[in-house]
């Protein structure tokens, strides 16, 4: 019998990151359907730089159709999409995956300045010998996917978010009131460990759960970010 098959059905919505597609989820989407879970993982809408965040969450809410009892997960910049999609249909939590956290009234292109990222990677990479921020994406982001999964996943890159959804405001007033987790890779290359500790806990008031994994954990630990994912939580 397949682990967890008698939790409660669910359907786990998983929202990829910036350059990604639905793929991403695809080991993680098979390990919950084995679960006896409903899996939805679109492509978020391309190929148009006036898209917006709102955009996004309506292909989300689309795809999910009249499915109910959500899970909805945010990869990365896919944290910015996913309250979005809690305030459109009622979902039973939300799950960040080294998650982006926005703020109200903040874009994704202040993020960056306004979180401290930059000199986030700077101490880190003083710590690791320069692998935090590396520009080389098997060494930032893939370091512990197999080649041939790393290869698959680069070649379904593509731009992505638009320009227009980095550059508007996140458009909520305050964080949905939907009990929210946060998982995060203590082996990120991309968002230091210690920045996403400092960010969980001052914009959710949330400890995040850690998995030993890189900033694509999705591809690299798929069975234990399913079991994370599928659990009932430390929060």
């Amino acid at each position: 019998m397949p682990r967890h098959r008698l939790n409660p059905r669910k359907t786990f919505v998983l929202i990829h990151g910036a350059g990604d597609v639905g793929w991403y989820w695809h080991l993680v989407a098979a390990e919950l359907k084995a679960r006896g879970q409903d899996v939805v993982a679109p492509d978020l809408p391309g190929g148009d730089d006036s898209l917006t965040l709102d955009d996004y969450a309506d292909a989300v809410v689309e795809a999910v159709a009249d499915r109910q009892d959500l899970v909805v997960v945010g990869q990365s910049f896919g944290a910015f999409t996913a309250p979005l999609v809690a305030v459109r249909r009622p979902v039973a939590s939300l799950i960040l995956v080294a998650g982006m956290i926005p703020a109200p009234g903040e874009s994704p292109a202040e993020w960056w300045s306004n979180t401290g990222y930059s000199e986030a990677v700077r101490r880190q990479a003083a710590r690791d010998g320069g692998l935090t921020g590396s520009k080389d994406p098997f060494v930032a982001f893939y370091h512990d996917v197999p080649r041939e999964v790393t290869e698959e996943a680069m070649s379904k890159e593509r731009a992505h978010p638009s320009p227009a959804a980095s550059a508007r405001p996140w458009p909520l007033d305050a964080w949905p009131d939907v009990p929210t987790r946060f998982v995060l890779c203590t082996e990120d290359r991309f968002l230091p460990p210690d920045f996403l500790r400092r960010l969980a806990l001052e914009r959710l008031g949330v400890v995040p759960e850690e998995i030993t994994a890189s900033h694509c954990v999705a591809l690299s630990r798929p069975v234990e970010l399913a079991d994370i994912l599928a659990g009932p939580g430390k929060n």
